[in-house]
């Protein structure tokens, strides 16, 4: 890409590398004043890295990245430059109110005093500007919307005096009408000549709010366009390559009626009318972008979350929750603990039962670790996972739904776990995967499902090209 003069953010031979993986591999970028440069590229792809460059958070191996000249520094140097980050989950003080959380850490003072009223006046000011109702200045962020939420982070931007607003996923849990107003938002900031990294999976909203789109794969820049020249098609077929599309599963083995039924499911503001079926020795999988709503239908599925009607019908079912650390597993407690904990029965562990179960499945799942008695927390991303999925075959289920099983843990580690899924599937488990990585959903499934805006949008077959799927996920009509 080549750079102009009149650009307000550049960056110039980014590279960046973790260990032996290199995340950037000299990217050129840049953001011009009044310009909503989208920022897209598959998970893995280096956009978080390249974000945090901007705003501060991480440093470049090599190359330059200046603010109208001036070299970018670490968080601090970027704040007071005028860079700020809105994150899909605002980043906000639910308990203090909107004009607290607009100036909190740079509040507006008089004779050193913080001055509350002019903070209250001035806040009033942004959200109007923003299109949001003057009475919230005072109101607790905690009672808000997200959409108002992320609006106020907008708003606490622009009372920094923001030069370059970085948007990460900005839309992925807003309704059409609360994006709506997000992009009225934008386009305010855009007249007042501030620079904006858009951010997003959803690339059908790019042609509606972005100026130009810059396309990243595997570290480096393959396209870097003015939107009105790009189709979704287009994009997604460059976020995914051509040499790798059409990665189909192989061949299966599904066999007798189904195990799992579902009908009809909904949750208002959720999911909307979501029926499949997975039959014994079958992985079907629910494909979606960032806040496509498969997370909640999966939990729904397994009765963790509540549905608001519809059925599910299903064997014993068992599933591995997508946030490992949050839910999966028990920090404090010894790899035996954590794999037998599900399946020991009455008030007192019987711990031989325990290390006989947990001795059974370490092997079998090649767990690295010293012994049973071990420390979870002492093991690998990749390994805590094989931990956790272990506990959920203990009970040998006869469903089991997988929620971004792979999340967080290194290629090799991956790979072995799509090994397991698939000697499970072998032994006649039906297995649900709930994946936002696609080349995952090309190399297991049967079935794709397509989820988007709670909605299954698309459905396709084994041997279905990777642009296809990823074209209909991201909004290709």
């Amino acid at each position: 890409m080549t750079t102009t003069t009149d650009a307000l953010l550049t960056l110039t031979g980014i590279r960046k590398h973790y260990g032996g993986v290199y995340a950037l591999q000299g990217v050129d970028f840049e953001v011009r004043p009044g310009e909503v440069h989208g920022l897209v590229g598959a998970n893995g792809a280096g956009k978080s890295t390249l974000i945090k460059i901007v705003s501060g958070a991480e440093k470049a191996d090599e190359g330059t990245a200046s603010l109208n000249g001036e070299a970018l520094g670490d968080t601090v140097k970027a704040l007071r430059a005028g860079i700020a980050t809105v994150y899909q989950d605002p980043q906000l003080f639910g308990e203090l109110t909107v004009a607290e959380n607009v100036f909190v850490g740079r509040e507006l003072r008089r004779n050193y005093l913080v001055d509350w009223r002019e903070q209250q006046r001035r806040a009033t000011e942004l959200l109007t500007s923003l299109g949001l109702s003057e009475k919230l200045a005072g109101q607790r962020v905690a009672d808000l919307s997200v959409a108002e939420q992320q609006l106020v982070s907008v708003a606490k931007a622009l009372a920094h005096e923001a030069r370059i607003l970085i948007l990460d996923e900005p839309s992925a849990i807003l309704t059409d009408r609360e994006i709506e107003t997000l992009f009225t938002a934008i386009r305010t900031l855009k007249d007042r000549g501030v620079g904006i990294i858009y951010v997003s999976h959803r690339l059908d909203e790019l042609a509606q709010i972005t100026d130009r789109v810059t396309v990243l794969r595997d570290g480096k820049v393959v396209a870097s366009e003015p939107t009105k020249d790009l189709t979704v098609r287009q994009i997604a077929e460059l976020m995914v390559g051509h040499a790798i599309n059409g990665t189909t599963a192989e061949a299966g083995a599904p066999q007798g009626e189904p195990v799992l039924r579902v009908e009809d499911l909904n949750r208002r503001n959720r999911f909307t009318n979501v029926s499949l079926e997975v039959r014994p020795g079958e992985i079907v999988s629910l494909f979606g972008l960032v806040g496509s709503g498969t997370g909640s239908i999966a939990r729904a599925i397994y009765g963790v979350e509540p549905a608001d009607s519809g059925t599910v019908r299903t064997g014993q079912t068992a599933m591995l929750p997508g946030d490992r650390s949050r839910q999966g597993v028990f920090a404090t407690k010894t790899v035996g603990f954590n794999i037998s904990i599900a399946s020991l029965k009455g008030l007192w562990l019987k711990r031989k039962q325990e290390r006989r179960t947990a001795i059974e499945f370490i092997e079998r799942m090649q767990i690295k670790t010293p012994g049973p008695n071990a420390l979870i927390a002492t093991l690998s991303g990749g390994n805590q996972q094989k931990v956790v999925l272990a506990r959920q075959l203990v009970e040998r289920p006869e469903v089991l739904v997988l929620e971004e099983p792979t999340q967080g843990v290194d290629v090799g580690a991956k790979e072995e776990i799509h090994g397991l899924v698939r000697d499970i599937v072998g032994q006649g488990t039906a297995v649900l995967l709930v994946s936002s990585d696609l080349p995952e959903v090309m190399s297991l499934a049967e079935k794709i499902l397509v989820v988007r805006g709670g909605r299954i949008t698309a459905r396709f077959d084994r041997g279905a090209a990777q642009a296809d799927v990823l074209a209909a996920a991201a909004g290709d009509e």
